[in-house]
């Protein structure tokens, strides 16, 4: 019999159905929710937001916004996310007018300057949120999201607190995303045995053998569409033989195929009006009956369609299912493609839009025309003014394919192939750049070739044979572009920095030959350079010229006349394109001992990254980051960070320019794991010459064996960490080697190593530097001060992990020295900080410790006897920030929250310490 499967109940879906009921009541109470639903394609995340919008528009009370992805929009800046604010654009006046403006120019109503993603983000927040009705927003086919939508939509949803808002985001796995990786999510998967047998009886047209039916529900895993769609058509002979032999295709293809085939039964008509409709993605009702009406066919022609249920046209255009979009648009020849295109660029206002109207047109051309050329050209440039690197080099590949002129065509595909390796496409950059050398290049595009080569073999492997190759563009490019030969010298210098000690003598040719031609060519202001600088800089340097000042003078002229420079480098980071240095910065700020810095740069370069869709700088910021939340003793907070980092390595390709993994799990003291990651990444830096990676390896191996209590493991470890000053380094492995030294009884080598230390912490006053200072006099030296000196000036958030390490080094000082009572104190306090962080090996010897002096260790659950609940990681930052004085505003910008959202948290901070308000937080956390 057939089956209407129009309005047809969720099979199986019950444990999905709780949770989305759960989503609406938390709304209608005033709380908000992020949550995603992942899943192969056909599982029904579509019909689940399906039912999650039936449900929250059912009583009025809700206003549900939905927009989509779109495959062939994907490189269209923030076109899903104007798909889902349209219905808002009348609250924008309630906006703060940065917010309202940045909007205005993201979706088109206004000129102005390039909007800050950050600012985007919240003003998307507040529009979310400003009429004072709950909100329920779908958000479907997320995988094909532009990059900016996506990213904007995942930034509001990890801010989402009591806005009154849920986020709801469809993404099929796998995802080639991480940008929803760390929101809560709920995986559909294929419906179970009974429901799935229960929903192919329901639409199978007659008696089918018993073991044909078993094949049919074990190759479609119980996925609903499957079983919905791929009987459709078939007749009892076609199915006897498993869907006409299609068993190998995968079940998106097959699903598709099935949709295909419906589509090629319908009218031309109506073929053309689907077409038309999986074109137009926004779902623009009145821009598609422009468009169809130029292509001679009325608003009737899609009806047919209609009553298949493939597309239903309303208020907005909605396929059933993403799948048939896919199929309406991949089973279109080329000559409807193009007078698809032709008709919708003709029924696009330029004026309002002007990219998408561009776009169509350049799919309407079947060859050469400079002027629709000039036209991507424009729109590439305003793509890149949003933060849209992936849209721009999309813009700027189909421009060069219609440039006649074969020189301009191939620095069209140089500059795609740029914005393809920033965006961290890095696959796709040999091929464009084997494209620009078909015709011919000028000098300057040649030399930017062989940059962008170097460029991305280091991206994505950090061998030491990227640098000489970096060296010769910078050399080209001296008198082309001496801007772009800065930043590669840069480049260069940086990844001779990165080979280290097994680099040979390419780090100081690279100084010698960036100090040559910068100080050399036609500047007005040359770069300082040389042992005889002195006195103030020129003027009109900026970041990029102070920091190369600063790294050659390092590599040429010693430390001590290096760190005045590279200090004013650091201070100079005022824009946020500087950010994509921080794989050189960051060793700069540890080299200067500003470990304050260092974690701001950090979580700076991460929403950087995120916002501007610069996937090429993400790897490196996530794992600069995690380390630098490693010594705050966030361990649980750094390995959810590495998971990002893991998802964007395998998104781009690249390599981690730090192997943040080893300072994790060499403080975490799992000896086996460790050893094997830590001789992995020896192999690994032996195989690429990166020096560098060794250095971290050896000093990983220093960390876990002093946690472990093998001090004479550590001491040859760290030895061997030690016997390269790597940028940034040098330091770690010299605390390693007092701690080793004197454990071991090799007194010698802790004064030593001691020495060394002050040689470098007394040119640098911070409190990193006097506290790691006073550790290591402390140890050597066996004096009481200088341990109390350490634990006060560590104690800061960014070297909370340092702090306890002294405490525990004191702790058992003081017990050699016979008063056990207060070494108990110290003691304790490590063994508790090491508990909770999760760095077992230090938790043990402190344990060992205690249990030497006669203390238990029972490990207190709350810090104050009022309290009933820990804080959180962030709480406890909210917390300390309030303490400090800083206002809601202040810790908002800090922690990317919004006030709002903050002042939430302090309620539950107040909640979990059982006090009322700011006044009794110093009293309750002390």
């Amino acid at each position: 019999m057939l089956v209407n499967t129009a309005g047809r109940e969720l099979r199986g879906r019950q444990r999905e159905q709780q949770e989305l009921d759960r989503v609406l009541r938390e709304v209608r109470d005033g709380r908000s929710r992020a949550l995603v639903l992942r899943g192969e394609a056909g599982t029904g995340k579509t019909a689940l937001l399906r039912h999650l919008g039936g449900e929250a528009g059912r009583d009025g009370d809700l206003r549900v916004l939905r927009t989509a992805g779109v495959e062939s929009e994907s490189e269209i800046a923030y076109s899903a996310l104007q798909q889902l604010c349209a219905p808002l654009i009348g609250e924008l006046d309630r906006l703060p007018a940065p917010q309202r403006a940045a909007l205005s120019v993201a979706f088109g109503l206004s000129a102005g300057e390039t909007p800050e993603l950050l600012i985007l983000g919240m003003a998307t927040l507040g529009l979310l949120s400003a009429h004072g009705r709950p909100v329920v927003c779908l958000v479907d086919d997320v995988q094909w999201l532009d990059r900016l939508s996506g990213l904007i939509l995942a930034f509001v949803a990890r801010r989402l607190k009591d806005e009154s808002v849920a986020l709801v985001f469809a993404v099929r796995d796998p995802a080639p995303e991480p940008i929803l990786t760390d929101l809560p999510e709920i995986r559909v998967e294929g419906l179970p045995e009974a429901e799935a047998g229960a929903l192919l009886d329901s639409v199978l047209t007659g008696p089918v053998d018993a073991r044909v039916r078993d094949r049919i529900l074990a190759e479609t895993r119980g996925n609903p569409l499957a079983l919905l769609e791929l009987t459709k058509g078939l007749s009892a002979a076609e199915l006897a033989f498993g869907f006409g032999g299609c068993g190998v295709a995968s079940l998106e293809s097959r699903v598709e195929a099935g949709f295909r085939q419906r589509i090629a039964a319908l009218p031309g008509p109506a073929r053309m009006a689907l077409i038309a409709a999986a074109v137009e993605p926004v779902g623009d009702v009145l821009l598609l009956r422009r468009a169809l009406e130029t292509l001679g066919l009325s608003p009737e022609a899609a009806a047919p369609a209609e009553i298949d249920g493939l597309i239903e046209i309303g208020t907005a255009v909605r396929f059933s299912h993403p799948l048939v979009r896919s199929a309406a648009w991949r089973s279109a020849d080329v000559a409807s493609l193009r007078e698809v295109h032709r008709a919708l660029a003709e029924a696009t206002d330029g004026e309002r839009d002007p990219d998408r109207r561009a776009w169509h047109r350049a799919h309407a051309t079947a060859g050469p025309d400079q002027e629709v050329a000039a036209e991507l050209e424009k729109s590439a440039g305003r793509a890149l003014a949003r933060g849209g690197r992936s849209a721009a080099a999309a813009f700027l590949e189909r421009a060069a394919e219609l440039t006649r002129d074969q020189q301009r065509r191939g620095a069209l595909l140089v500059s795609a192939a740029g914005t393809r390796a920033h965006a961290g496409s890095y696959a796709q950059v040999p091929d464009l750049l084997a494209a620009a050398e078909i015709g011919p290049l000028s000098d300057l595009d040649r030399a930017r070739v062989e940059r962008l080569r170097a460029q991305v073999a280091f991206a994505v492997t950090h061998g030491r044979e990227s640098g000489p190759a970096l060296l010769a563009a910078a050399v080209r490019l001296r008198s082309l572009d001496p801007v772009a030969a800065r930043d590669t010298f840069l480049s260069a210098i940086g990844a001779a920095l990165y080979a280290g000690r097994l680099g040979g003598d390419d780090l100081r040719r690279a100084a010698l030959a960036a100090r040559d031609a910068l100080v050399g060519a036609d500047r007005r202001d040359p770069l300082p350079a040389g042992p005889d600088f002195r006195g103030p800089l020129p003027a009109g340097l900026d970041f990029r010229d102070l920091l190369l000042a600063g790294l050659t003078t390092w590599i040429l002229d010693g430390r001590d006349r290096a760190l005045p420079l590279l200090a004013r480098a650091l201070d100079a980071m005022t824009e946020p394109e500087d950010l994509s240095l921080i794989w050189l910065t960051s060793p700069v700020a540890h080299e200067l001992h500003r470990m304050d810095d260092a974690y701001r740069m950090s979580e700076r370069a991460v929403a950087f990254a995120r916002d501007t869709g610069a996937l090429s700088l993400l790897p490196t910021a996530f794992a600069l980051q995690a380390r630098s939340l490693v010594y705050a003793g966030r361990f649980a907070d750094a390995a959810r960070l590495l998971d990002e980092l893991d998802a964007a390595v395998r998104l781009t390709g690249g390599a981690v320019m730090q192997p943040t993994h080893l300072v994790l799990a060499a403080y975490r003291g799992r000896e086996r794991p460790a050893l094997d990651l830590i001789e992995e990444q020896l192999r690994d830096a032996a195989a690429w010459n990166d020096g560098r990676r060794h250095t971290m390896a050896a000093h990983a191996k220093a960390v876990l064996h002093n946690g472990l209590g093998n001090h004479k493991a550590a001491l040859a470890a760290a030895q061997e960490s030690a016997a390269y000053p790597d940028l940034g380094l040098h330091q770690w492995p010299l605390l390693e080697l007092v701690e080793a030294a004197v454990h071991t009884g090799d007194q010698p080598i802790a004064v030593s190593a001691c020495a060394s230390l002050r040689e470098r912490t007394a040119t640098v006053d911070t409190a990193w530097s006097r506290g790691m200072q006073a550790l290591a006099d402390g140890l050597a030296a066996a004096d009481e001060q200088s341990f109390r000196v350490a634990i006060e000036e560590l104690s800061a958030p960014e070297t909370t992990l340092e702090a306890h390490r002294a405490r525990l080094l004191f702790g058992e000082w003081l017990r050699r020295a016979g008063r056990r009572a207060e070494a108990r104190l110290h003691l304790r306090t490590a063994y508790e900080a090491f508990t909770e962080m999760g760095a077992e090996g230090f938790a043990e010897r402190a344990c060992r410790e205690l249990a030497a002096c006669g203390g238990n260790t029972i490990v207190r659950t709350v810090a104050d006897p009022r309290t009933t609940e820990k804080l959180t990681p962030q709480e406890s930052a909210i917390a300390a920030m309030a303490v400090q004085g800083r206002t809601n505003g202040e810790i908002a910008g800090s922690m990317f929250l919004s006030p709002r959202t903050v002042e939430w948290h302090l309620r539950k901070i107040y909640a979990k310490l059982g006090i009322a308000s700011r006044r009794e937080l110093t009293s309750a956390l002390s």
